[in-house]
């Protein structure tokens, strides 16, 4: 709430009237970027890429147990692409959403798979309830020294942890290149975001002993469909329609010249950090 300039000053004119609005902190900055989904949860299910099977296998591996019957808690679900992943395979999953916008999609995507409403922060989960704690594209959205404890907390003796990102494959001359276009027009360095994740900026108190595990794959997509992917990163999302429209339609231009059919071929390396907890 602001207080009127009356209160301060003896005439009541307000006494800094040219001051500069102040610049969002970094907190308030990540903040609006995380939320900026909820008005977009329709795009972004309709357009995000997806997670190949064999991630999947990686953490089956990892873990040495069947994700049939586990019990799996998957924090940051959004519209739900990794949980009916998950679900697919058998494990008995539980989602964790705090979006308006993104647990509404997923209810009307996956109507057979519990969603509750919580943060990776503050988790609405019983102690030691669950064998596996997921995070898809989400732990970067999360406060460390909150949501480790909150993990190991509500994690069954011998569980598990697991983080992943889809990340470009900067080896790929036009992803490289289109990496770097957005990264100019919006001021950051949106693959390195994740590119760089690892597990001293995943858990910086080192409580936590991560495994590091990369899975390569790809997915052919209409230039459209690409373009809308783009468009539901919060970088754009924040930025606004306007903002995004300019460089979309450059991009796309940029796009047809290497693709004339108009089909792209996207090539992602999976980024997955597992670490267990003491049997």
């Amino acid at each position: 709430m602001t207080t009127p300039a009356s209160a301060h000053h003896p005439t009541g004119a307000d006494p800094t009237p040219d001051l500069p609005a102040a610049r969002p902190t970094a907190e308030s900055a990540r903040a609006a970027r995380a939320h900026s989904f909820n008005a977009a949860a329709a795009q972004y299910a309709a357009n995000r890429p997806s997670y190949p099977p064999a991630l999947f296998d990686a953490i089956e591996e990892l873990t040495g147990r069947p994700l049939t019957g586990a019990r799996v808690a998957d924090v940051g679900a959004g519209t739900g692409i990794a949980t009916a992943l998950l679900h697919a395979r058998g494990a008995d999953v539980v989602a964790v959403e705090p979006g308006d916008g993104m647990a509404a999609q997923f209810r009307r995507t996956l109507p057979g798979v519990p969603v509750i409403r919580g943060t990776g922060d503050d988790l609405p989960l019983s102690d030691a309830s669950v064998d596996l704690v997921t995070y898809a594209q989400a732990w970067h959205w999360t406060d460390p020294a909150r949501s480790v404890p909150e993990a190991l907390r509500v994690l069954r003796p011998g569980g598990a942890l697991a983080l992943w990102w889809n990340t470009d494959a900067l080896d790929v001359p036009w992803i490289a290149e289109s990496a770097d276009r957005v990264s100019r027009h919006v001021g950051i360095d949106v693959s390195a975001e994740k590119r760089n994740v690892d597990y001293r900026t995943a858990d910086p108190s080192g409580r936590l002993d991560f495994t590091r595990r990369t899975v390569r794959w790809s997915r052919r997509v209409p230039v459209d469909i690409h373009l809308a992917n783009i468009a539901s990163h919060s970088v754009f999302l924040v930025a606004g329609a306007e903002h995004a429209a300019s460089f979309l339609a450059a991009e796309r231009e940029h796009l047809f010249r290497t693709f004339p059919d108009g089909v792209v071929e996207e090539v992602y390396e999976v980024v997955l950090l597992l670490a267990e907890t003491p049997a």
